[in-house]
């Protein structure tokens, strides 16, 4: 099993300015492997092998204008033609999003195996530097003692801040033990996660608590003079917000699936659509102003809410601790059906946060009904007693039988290759 430990870095100026030069020309390499790429495609209808953007880097040390690639290490040039070999990999297999160009204004990174660092003691020596990387071990001592990592990727935020990451191969954890205990997830906007046990978890609303400080911050930046220092140090504050809205996100998030997965065997969820969620937020010319604003707020609310992560992180979690994660299909009706007697409604609007079942009177909270619908169709589909709710095997009275509850892989999306 792959782990990793991520820690802050503190270079002095040299490292920065070596490390910089590093960046720079990872960048630099991986946007011309990607332009030769996307134009020999084009134009022949020709994919690129990893062997031949090799010998094109070596090509390129050889010439007059690029012989500065010569002077950082070759290992991370060479990390990142295997990292858009795979990009591409993963997006003519509909995995992923068609590569992109990489900009200096974002995070920057570099990736160092074995070959390229020594870590004896608790000094990290890079290749092409004089001197140990200074960084701080949040952890253990004799983790770091013991510490035998396969790479490591040194990496610097836009907000200026350095980290350095221990990427290690250890062993499969043992399964944690069993709770008896099973639990619907029903994810939305107003509650960040409504359970089936009728628990509700607020939505923190991250980026709502930030948004007048990173308003003004904007506003301060937008007045300065491009490519001054004082523009710089706006800029910085900016991405300095950004951070804390991130690691705010992150700490919740993590917090929320921990328990999850700590406290139950079995967890079900749907699969949004989060893309249809977050869809654009621009208005069609006779679109009144305010639906527009709402659309855009709610496009915002969702994206701060981050459910694709959290659902990322409920998976690898429950995959070390022995659990299950049962994600249903996200055409089943869990809104609309009662989960007394499966009774299945026509229609429910997303404003009605309560219903009453007309057929056996059980009145009902939109999100708990759901929560617990998605429970039972996740323990239909993992083979287990669906337990009081009516989940996939009940047809609805008095309406057209509803699609059964099946396990939700993630399809794959192909996106076309941008032309020019």
């Amino acid at each position: 099993m792959r782990t990793a430990y991520k820690v802050r870095a503190y270079p002095d100026s040299e490292q920065a300015a070596q490390l910089g030069r590093t960046f720079g020309c990872v960048r630099l390499v991986w946007n011309k492997t990607l332009d030769a790429r996307h134009r020999a495609y084009h134009a022949h209808g020709k994919k690129t092998s990893y062997k031949e953007t090799d010998a094109a880097l070596t090509a390129w040390k050889k010439t007059e204008e690029l012989a500065f690639l010569s002077e950082v290490s070759s290992v991370p040039l060479q990390q990142t033609l295997r990292h858009q070999h795979t990009a591409y990999a993963n997006f003519f297999a509909g995995r992923a999003k068609y590569p992109r160009f990489k900009s200096r204004n974002g995070r920057q990174s570099a990736h160092y195996t074995r070959s390229a660092f020594t870590l004896r003691g608790g000094r990290l020596k890079l290749a092409k530097h004089a001197k140990p990387l200074v960084f701080a071990w949040s952890w253990d001592a004799g983790i770091l003692a013991s510490l035998n990592p396969t790479m490591v990727i040194v990496s610097r935020e836009p907000d200026g801040r350095w980290y350095v990451t221990f990427a290690v191969d250890t062993e499969d954890p043992e399964p944690a033990p069993e709770t008896g205990r099973t639990v619907g997830v029903d994810l939305g906007v107003k509650d960040f996660a409504v359970l089936s046990t009728g628990e509700k978890v607020p939505n923190p609303r991250h980026m709502d608590r930030k948004a007048r400080n990173l308003a003004r911050y904007q506003r301060q930046m937008a007045r300065k003079q491009p490519g001054s220092a004082n523009r710089r140090k706006a800029k910085n504050k900016v991405a300095r917000t950004h951070r804390k809205i991130r690691n705010a996100r992150a700490d919740f998030l993590h917090r929320v699936s921990t328990r999850l997965v700590r406290e139950h065997d079995v967890i079900a969820l749907e699969d949004l659509n989060i893309a249809g969620m977050s869809s654009s937020a621009k208005g069609t010319p006779d679109t009144p102003g305010r639906n527009v604003r709402a659309k855009a707020g709610l496009n915002r609310a969702v994206r701060d809410a981050a459910f694709g992560e959290f659902r990322r992180q409920l998976e690898y979690k429950a995959e070390r601790a022995g659990k299950r994660v049962v994600v249903i299909d996200r055409w089943y009706p869990s809104s609309r059906t009662c989960s007394a007697c499966g009774h299945l409604l026509k229609s429910l609007t997303l404003s009605v946060r309560h219903w009453t079942c007309p057929d056996c009177g059980t009145r009902h909270d939109r999100d708990h009904n759901a929560a617990k619908n998605i429970l039972a169709a996740g323990l239909a589909v993992a083979g287990e007693t669906p337990g009081d709710a009516c989940g996939a095997g009940v047809n609805p009275q008095g309406a057209s039988p509803r699609s059964s509850a099946t396990k939700q892989e993630t399809r794959p999306v192909r996106f076309g290759i941008p032309g020019h």
